[in-house]
């Protein structure tokens, strides 16, 4: 299907370009600083606070909003949704991005990066920890996203006889494809078990919260395809994808009818529901981020809406954002190690951050430009 997709013809280096560069500069600079003086001279972390926002949003938040490819992956190849396939390759370009992204800023996270090779070798791993389940299901998608994109590449170069032998191991790429995400999405919510009384019991739920992440994660996944579908739309003047886009604003909704229903029940039942409603930081972050994932459901619940769109566009952003604070809620906000611990990301913690954003929006731009990744049209 690769006579599907088509590269932009446009040039690649533009005024943000040049600025997402320098953002990039900026973030090298700061990444030598980290590894020459370690994580003390960039960030303000500590005992009580082991990971900041570099693992929360780089890693927690970052693995979440690459869920395209996968989310994708289960429609059009296990649902056999065919009609959606000239969404896979952007989705799939976002989320090689954000996990490689995400597997490299946990190396920089890392105390002693230079012992990393140790996660790989049988002898040194902790079978009981979550962290390593993680952390190897992080590293295994990776390499299998590399290799699902790859035919882009080899469209590029014209080598059909690659492309034919990646062709026949497809279904075993695909298949782990789908199950790898789904079981690191779900350990991030075991992170949290592990966590015990150290998380606000408003997001600490030892049956239910590896579904949490699974399903959100899911409709994150779906989010950030509408998301880029229609940013790459309105800036390159293509026409519109809406007609597919809606589909999945119809699987959203059944995500969050489910993600409702099991989150205020398992508060129900536990008893916990009044502490969103005590007035403090935690109670009010609980309301906010319950907001945020009700709003795209009150706009996808209407066909005619649906089929907007602007308001797919707006569903999509609530539900990144809601995706997005439900992860920094229950691993920074809900946090309380005791003993007197508190942490604010420093300047540089939250400048590398932009900058990682800074590579994925320029290696984005720059690949569509030089990869068939966007589906064909005949006039743009």
């Amino acid at each position: 299907m690769s006579n599907q997709y088509q590269r932009l013809d446009h040039k690649i280096v533009t005024l943000p370009f040049v600025f997402l560069c320098l953002l990039i500069g900026i973030t090298a600079l700061i990444l030598v600083e980290r590894f020459v003086f370690g994580l003390g001279a960039v960030t303000n972390l500590n005992d009580g606070y082991p990971w900041g926002v570099w693992v929360v949003y780089d890693v927690i938040i970052g693995t979440g909003f690459a869920t395209g490819g996968w989310a994708l992956a289960m429609v059009v190849y296990i649902a056999n949704k065919g009609k959606y396939h000239p969404l896979v390759r952007p989705a799939l370009l976002a989320s090689l991005f954000g996990y490689s992204l995400g597997a490299f800023s946990a190396f920089v996270d890392m105390g002693r990066y230079w012992q990393a090779y140790n996660m790989f070798l049988p002898w040194q791993m902790n079978f009981n920890s979550v962290m390593l389940e993680v952390g190897l299901c992080v590293t295994a998608y990776t390499i299998i996203l590399v290799l699902e994109f790859a035919p882009a590449f080899l469209d590029r170069f014209k080598a059909p006889r690659l492309k034919e032998l990646l062709d026949r191991w497809l279904f075993v790429i695909l298949g782990l494809g789908v199950l790898l995400p789904a079981m690191h999405q779900s350990s991030l919510g075991s992170m949290l078990i592990a966590a015990g009384h150290k998380v606000d019991p408003l997001w600490q739920s030892v049956s239910l919260q590896p579904l949490f992440a699974l399903i959100t994660a899911i409709a994150m996944g779906f989010s950030i395809v509408i998301f880029e579908a229609s940013l790459v739309t309105a800036g390159y003047r293509r026409p519109s994808e809406t007609h597919l886009l809606k589909g999945l604003g119809k699987i959203i909704v059944y995500l969050l009818v489910g993600y409702f229903v099991l989150r205020f029940g398992d508060l129900l039942l536990r008893g916990e529901l009044g502490r969103a409603f005590a007035g403090d930081l935690r109670g009010n972050m609980f309301l906010i981020e319950t907001l945020l994932f009700l709003t795209p459901l009150v706009i996808l619940l209407s066909p005619k809406r649906r089929s907007s769109g602007a308001q797919l566009m707006i569903a999509a952003v609530s539900l990144l954002l809601a995706g997005a604070l439900f992860r920094a809620n229950a691993f920074m906000i809900a946090w309380h190690p005791g003993g007197g611990y508190v942490y604010f990301p420093s300047t540089k913690e939250l400048l590398l951050s932009i900058g990682f954003i800074a590579i994925e929006l320029a290696g984005y731009l720059a690949i569509v430009k030089w990869l068939p990744v966007l589906p064909k049209v005949e006039h743009a």
